[in-house]
């Protein structure tokens, strides 16, 4: 039986430093002198890992509020406190499988987005598995500004979304509408899952094929469960970001395997896409209060 095992820091925003699985390190690596010494409000520390992105991924606070910030560990729970929420974690292996349950405490109303963003350490013949068909928000750069299309179509060029191939100078993102998602590259394979009841789920694609940043570019490709259906939170309207009910709380649920991933018979119905009707310039605050 494959054996998955992940480590964490909670002193350094609770990242996700190893995940091991299939016989080999999943989780890819860079050394940022940045990383160990960031505090809130810092603009984002990129040394890899899976980082806790919350509330938020791109806009500010970058990459969210709680990636910088401390986490405490107790009775196998870690957690952290952020200005406006709570955010604890328990995280449980079993054989060739982990499961991390979340919990979001927070006003009711309060909107918010999380992304496990996981940087993947996988080499140029990697594919990225998702149902064909589903409908995907592209992302031509690292804007608000997304296209409506289908996975695994890329607008404007040829190779599709789930191939990766050799550095070709550019930098995409993109959101697809699926709770699950699933990575080979040889012959190990991972899965990953995300679970929410009554909010929007997807997965986030960051494709960087050496175009990013603008100085000193590197390779990095992030396959991330999320919460929510948007990178920047101040850009998501209705049904775009989870929302906190009167209960005061949002829980979901994370699933890790190392196994072979589940054959789909056919492809998602196809559907017209949506339309990006939010202009480029949005408002930033996201202090919109919504009650669920």
């Amino acid at each position: 039986m494959t054996t998955l095992s992940i480590e964490t820091d909670p002193a350094h925003g609770g990242r996700w430093t190893s995940l091991r699985a299939a016989g080999r390190e999943w989780l890819w690596h860079r050394d940022e002198p940045r990383r160990p010494g960031a505090v809130p409000d810092d603009a984002f520390a990129d040394a890899g890992g899976l980082e806790e992105c919350v509330p938020t991924v791109r806009g500010a606070p970058d990459h969210g509020d709680a990636w910088a910030r401390p986490w405490q560990r107790a009775d196998g729970t870690e957690s952290v406190d952020c200005p406006d929420f709570r955010l604890s974690r328990r995280i449980r292996s079993d054989g060739d499988r982990a499961v991390a349950d979340y919990r979001l405490t927070a006003e009711p109303g309060y909107r918010f987005l999380w992304a496990a963003h996981a940087l993947l350490d996988l080499s140029e013949e990697a594919c990225i598995g998702i149902r064909d068909g589903t409908p995907t928000r592209f992302y031509p750069d690292n804007g608000t500004r997304w296209i409506p299309c289908f996975w695994p179509s890329q607008p404007g060029r040829t190779a599709g979304l789930d191939r990766l191939g050799p550095d070709d100078g550019t930098a995409v993102g993109a959101i697809v509408d699926s709770p699950r998602v699933y990575v080979r590259d040889g012959a190990a394979t991972l899965r990953m899952a995300v679970e929410a009841e009554g909010q929007p789920v997807s997965v986030a694609l960051w494709r960087n094929l050496g175009g990013f940043p603008e100085q000193e570019p590197y390779r990095s490709v992030g396959v991330e469960p999320m919460l929510g259906r948007v990178f920047d939170l101040a850009a998501a309207e209705d049904g775009d970001a989870a929302c906190v009910p009167r209960s005061g709380e949002v829980r979901w649920r994370l699933t890790v395997a190392a196994q072979a991933p589940e054959p789909w018979a056919q492809p998602a119905p196809r559907t017209e896409p949506e339309t990006n009707t939010a202009s480029e310039e949005t408002d930033r605050k996201g202090t919109r209060t919504w009650i669920c």
